[in-house]
């Protein structure tokens, strides 16, 4: 491809990336069913055999949906152990590492469909599969995903700014939210995920302890009970290497249910966004709604998992189908629609 030709390419993927994350409608139901129709159930099957092993892995699995949507879209690059532009990539950044899991589960679903469809399902579809399965197994919530994502090529550490940190103000994770084309409804139905999973001491500790004097301390729409459990569970020395977690939601932490929503209103919303949701009239609202109607809430969830997945994503001739999810295809390898130095071809 000549020097013209290649300028085409990467300025049509610097456009494609720079679309409203729902204008893509190259994403369709059954992408897969011609050129591969036993994808969707050989990912099934590896995330299936995971939950078996550990159930906490379908709450990683959603999450890691979620942290590879909100920076750069879905594209997979949360997957990528190396940077080609060197640096660290957004899987060795501090939200990410050592907090998300579900890297293997991914690997074992890629294998095998790479076994029955070499070179033909991307990893950010298979993310995007894991996820839609992870809700299906722990809360009895089954959606269509649409698919046709392709894989993207860059990775950067500084690019999770993008994701909301725990200690996010109403104001904050509105705007995060926005930024990726998300309502704020859609933002208080997606932050129900927080209903399965556990998180390290480090993400809550400020709310249990005074991080100077080390002494307890409680938060500002904590309950007091819940408060002593977190220290009890939490050490005063906690750092950032303290390995030891918390379910998030301690009733029913591997079930995909409305409980988060729930525990929000008696103070035992484990992160400071998670309270933020109650000191915010309009969120509140929605708080009690989820609260009273489990089954308004999953079919809400459902939506907003399709919507976020189209954020931002690669398809057509931009990106690449990576044959190994944790690193960009080598130079060598020329996959359909892309050239032989793996760009997308025009």
């Amino acid at each position: 491809m000549g020097v013209a030709q290649a300028a085409l390419a990467v300025t049509a993927c610097a456009l494609c990336l720079q679309l409203p994350a729902m204008t893509s409608g190259a994403l369709r139901v059954g992408f897969y069913q011609s050129s591969c129709p036993n994808a969707e159930t050989l990912v099934r099957q590896a995330v299936a055999a995971a939950v078996a092993k550990d159930a906490g892995i379908a709450a990683g699995l959603i999450r890691l949906h979620f942290h590879d949507c909100f920076v750069r879209g879905c594209d997979a690059s949360v997957l990528l152990s190396v940077n080609p532009g060197g640096g660290k990539t957004e899987r060795q950044a501090a939200p990410n590492f050592p907090s998300l899991r579900g890297f293997e589960v991914i690997d074992a679903a890629k294998a095998a469909v790479e076994q029955s469809c070499p070179r033909t399902v991307s990893c950010t579809d298979i993310v995007a599969f894991a996820a839609r399965d992870s809700v299906d197994l722990t809360g009895n919530l089954f959606y269509q995903v649409p698919a046709g994502r392709r894989d993207g090529t860059v990775s950067r550490e500084d690019d999770t700014v993008d994701l909301p940190p725990p200690t996010a103000t109403a104001k904050e994770l509105t705007e995060k939210f926005a930024a990726k084309n998300l309502t704020l409804d859609e933002m208080v139905v997606l932050s129900g995920a927080h209903t399965v999973g556990r998180s390290f001491c480090n993400s809550f500790f400020d709310r249990v302890w005074d991080t100077n004097t080390r002494l307890p301390r409680v938060d500002d729409g904590l309950d007091p009970a819940y408060a002593a459990q977190l220290r009890a569970l939490c050490p005063s020395d906690t750092t950032d290497k303290t390995l030891i977690t918390a379910p998030m939601d301690p009733d029913t932490p591997s079930t995909l249910d409305n409980n988060y929503y729930k525990l929000l209103p008696r103070g035992r919303g484990l992160f400071f966004s998670d309270n933020q949701l109650r000191v915010n009239a309009t969120m509140n609202a929605l708080v009690t709604s989820f609260a009273a109607n489990e089954a308004l809430w999953k079919q809400r969830f459902a939506d907003a998992m399709v919507k976020m997945g189209h954020t931002q994503v690669q398809t057509g001739s931009c990106g690449q189908i990576r044959l190994n999810c944790n690193v960009v295809n080598p130079t060598s390898v020329e996959l359909p629609g892309e050239d032989d130095a793996g760009v997308a071809a025009s």
